[in-house]
C-alpha cells in the first residue's frame, strides 16, 4: 500500500494505522534506558512530541497487545527490552498551560492540566486503582500525584514513568515577554512548579516513578529548578543522542527512496530534489561542528508533503511555522534595538558569528539569556544558528539566510514588497540577469544609509539580491548559496524548477566586492573595469563541477564586481 506523507502529526499510532512514512529512530529507546532522568533539548519542529509519544506507546503497559503491530516493523520492535509495556505512564504536555494572568491564575491552568491527565490515567488504569484513588481537581497537581505514588508504592503496582514534553512552553513566554516578577516567583523554592519537579524527585527516590524524560526547547528553567530537581541528566549536548532528532543524510535518503517509489514522480529529477532539500532543510549540527548535519525533520517533511500532493516543488519552500519563529529574535532584542541591529547584520552580511564554547552549556539562567555574549547561545538553543567550527556559528541552510535577511529589511526599514513588479515580470519575460542586478542596484540598494557600506562584503549582496528574487520568482527557481564542488563553492545560483518553463537553466554567479578605498587601487573607472581572470578560471572551476552532476543543463556563469556604494558590472563569462 502506498504510504502517506503525514505532516505535523505527532500521534504515533496515526502514523503507523494510516500508513504515514515514518524514519525509524527506536534504536535510541535502549540508549535512552541507560539514562536516569534524562533531559533532552531541541529546537521547535524537531519532532520532539513524536519521540515523546512513542516513548508512551512503547512503555505503556495498557498497549502490550499492540505491540507488534505499532513496532514490528521498527528497530525496537525487533530488539525489544525487558522494561516494553511494563510501566503506567503519565505524559504531560506542559505547551498547553496558559502564562497570561496573574501567578495564581498559572497556577490555577497548571494545576488543571496535571490534574486532568492524572485523572485519565487513573481511568485508564482501573484494573490496578479499582476505583479506590480519586484525584482532587480542587487540589494542586503536586498532592494528586504524591497521592497517585503513594497508593502505587503501597499496592506493589506497576511503577510509573512520566514523560514531560515541552517542560518550558509557558515558562518561555513569561521570559520572552519580559514578565521577569512572574518568572521568579514561578521558579521560587516554594512555587507549584519547583513543588511539582519535586513531587517528581520523591518519586524517583523511592521507586515509584521508574524514570522522568524531559523535553523542551531552552535550558534556563531547568537550571533555576536545580535545587528542586537536582537529580537531571542533561543528554542535549551528548555525542550519542545527537542524531536522536532530525534526520540524517542516510535517513533521507531512504525516506525519498520511498517517495520516488510510490509517487509518480520523475526519477531523472530525484538529484534536484536532492539539492534542493539539502539546501533548504539540512545543515544543523547540535554537538560535533565536524560531524554529519541534521535536517529539521518537520520542515522536511512540509516541502515533502507538497511534493507528493501536487508532484512538483512547491512555490514556496519555507515553512510558515518556522518564520514565526523569527518573534523571538524581536522579543530577545526588544530592550536593545541597537544591539538587535548589531547581531542581525552581524548574521545578514557575514553569515558568522563568533561565540564562546565554555558558555554552551547545558543550564543557564535567564539574566544570560538577554546578555549580548550570549546571543548566539540562545539562538542555538532556539534553532536559528548552527555550529560553524569550536569558535564560530552560523546559519545552518537557505531557509535560516532568508529569514534573517526577511528581517535585517525590517530593522533597516527597506522596502521589499512594493515597485518591483515590472522588474521581477521583465526577466521572466526574458531572462536577462545584468539587467535583473541593474534593476536590484536601483530599487533595492539605493535605499540603504551610506554607513551601512562600511561593513558589508560579497555575503550583504549575495543574500539580499537572493532574498529579494525568492520573493517574486520563487514560481520558477529555486537558489543555492555556497554549494561545494570539487573546486569549491559558488556564491549564488539560480536553479530553474525542472516542471517549470526555465527548467534545465542554471544561472551561476560569483560574487568580488571592493570598498571604496580598495576600488581607489584600481585607478580606472567602473565602466572600464576589466574581467580579472583569476575570476574567470574560478568559476570555470565551479561550472565544471556542475556540468559533471548535471550534463544536460544549461548554464550561464556570471561575474558580479561590486564596488562599494558607487556601482557595479555584471560580467557574462
Amino acid at each position: 500500500m502506498k504510504k502517506r506523507v503525514l505532516y505535523g502529526v505527532a500521534n504515533y499510532e496515526e502514523i503507523v494505522r494510516e500508513h504515514g512514512y515514518f524514519v525509524d529512530k527506536t534504536e535510541y529507546i535502549k540508549k535512552l534506558e541507560t539514562i536516569k532522568n534524562p533531559v533532552f533539548l531541541r529546537p521547535r519542529r524537531f519532532g520532539k512530541s513524536l519521540l515523546c509519544r512513542i516513548l508512551e506507546c512503547y512503555y505503556n503497559i495498557n498497549q502490550k497487545d499492540d505491540f507488534e503491530e505499532l513496532f514490528g516493523h521498527t528497530y525496537i520492535g525487533q530488539n525489544p527490552t525487558p522494561l516494553r509495556n511494563t510501566f503506567f505512564v503519565l505524559h504531560l504536555d506542559f505547551s498547553t498551560v496558559d502564562p497570561t494572568g496573574t501567578l495564581e491564575e498559572i497556577e490555577k491552568d497548571f494545576d488543571l492540566t496535571c490534574n486532568l491527565r492524572m485523572d485519565t490515567i487513573v481511568s485508564l488504569y482501573r484494573r490496578w486503582f479499582q476505583d479506590k484513588i480519586i484525584i482532587q481537581m480542587e487540589e494542586s497537581a503536586s498532592a494528586n500525584l504524591r497521592r497517585i505514588l503513594d497508593f502505587i508504592q503501597k499496592n506493589d503496582l506497576p511503577l510509573l514513568y512520566v514523560i514531560i514534553d515541552e517542560y518550558d512552553n509557558f515558562v518561555n513566554q513569561l521570559i520572552t515577554a519580559h514578565k521577569d516578577y512572574l518568572y521568579r516567583a514561578l521558579t521560587a523554592d516554594d512555587s507549584f512548579l519547583k513543588t511539582f519537579f519535586k513531587a517528581l524527585k520523591e518519586g524517583r527516590k523511592t521507586g515509584t516513578v521508574a524514570n522522568v524524560f524531559v523535553t523542551g526547547v531552552l535550558p534556563i528553567t531547568m537550571d533555576d529548578l536545580a535545587s528542586g530537581y537536582n537529580i537531571a541528566q542533561f543528554i542535549t549536548l551528548d555525542r550519542q543522542f545527537e542524531s536522536m532528532l532530525g534526520f540524517t543524510q542516510d535517513e533521507a535518503d531512504r525516506l525519498l527512496d520511498e517517495i520516488f517509489q510510490d509517487y509518480p514522480l520523475p526519477a531523472d529529477k530525484r538529484s534536484e530534489v536532492d539539492e534542493i532539500i539539502r539546501s533548504y532543510y539540512n545543515g544543523y549540527h547540535f554537538v560535533n561542528p565536524e560531524g554529519e548535519a541534521v535536517y529539521n525533520s518537520t520542515s522536511l517533511i512540509f516541502f515533502l508533503d507538497k511534493l507528493c500532493r501536487f508532484l512538483e516543488i512547491p512555490k514556496r519552500l519555507i515553512d510558515i511555522n518556522l518564520k514565526t519563529d523569527i518573534s523571538w529574535v524581536r522579543r530577545l532584542t526588544a530592550s536593545n534595538p541597537q544591539r538587535a541591529e548589531e547581531f542581525v547584520d552581524q548574521l545578514a552580511l557575514q553569515n558568522r558569528i563568533l561565540f564562546d564554547e565554555s558558555l554552551l552549556v547545558e543550564k543557564f539562567n535567564m539574566s544570560q539569556f538577554f546578555e549580548k555574549s550570549f546571543y548566539p547561545i540562545s539562538f542555538f538553543y532556539l534553532g536559528m544558528l548552527t555550529r560553524g567550527g569550536d569558535f564560530v556559528m552560523r546559519l545552518p541552510n537557505v531557509n535560516m539566510q532568508q529569514i534573517f535577511t526577511e528581517y535585517f529589511n525590517e530593522i533597516h526599514r527597506i522596502d521589499v514588497s512594493t515597485k518591483y513588479e515590472d522588474m521581477m515580470q521583465g526577466f521572466v519575460n526574458r531572462p536577462d540577469l545584468s539587467k535583473l542586478f541593474a534593476d536590484y542596484w536601483e530599487l533595492y540598494i539605493s535605499q540603504f544609509p551610506e554607513a551601512i557600506f562600511q561593513q558589508v562584503n560579497e555575503n550583504f549582496y549575495r543574500t539580499t539580491f537572493f532574498e529579494l528574487c525568492s520573493r517574486y520568482l520563487s514560481r520558477w527557481f529555486t537558489w543555492n548559496v555556497e554549494r561545494s564542488y570539487p573546486q569549491g563553492r559558488t556564491d549564488l545560483e539560480f536553479v530553474g524548477k525542472y516542471h517549470e518553463k526555465f527548467a534545465g537553466l542554471r544561472l551561476v554567479i560569483e560574487f568580488k566586492y571592493y570598498s571604496n578605498t580598495e576600488f581607489k587601487k584600481f585607478k580606472t573607472a567602473i565602466a572600464d573595469f576589466a574581467l580579472q581572470e583569476e575570476d574567470t578560471r574560478q568559476i570555470a572551476g565551479y561550472v565544471e563541477g556542475l556540468m559533471q552532476e548535471y550534463p544536460e543543463a544549461r548554464v550561464s556563469q556570471f561575474v558580479i564586481y561590486c564596488f562599494g556604494n558607487q556601482g557595479f558590472r555584471v560580467f557574462e563569462v
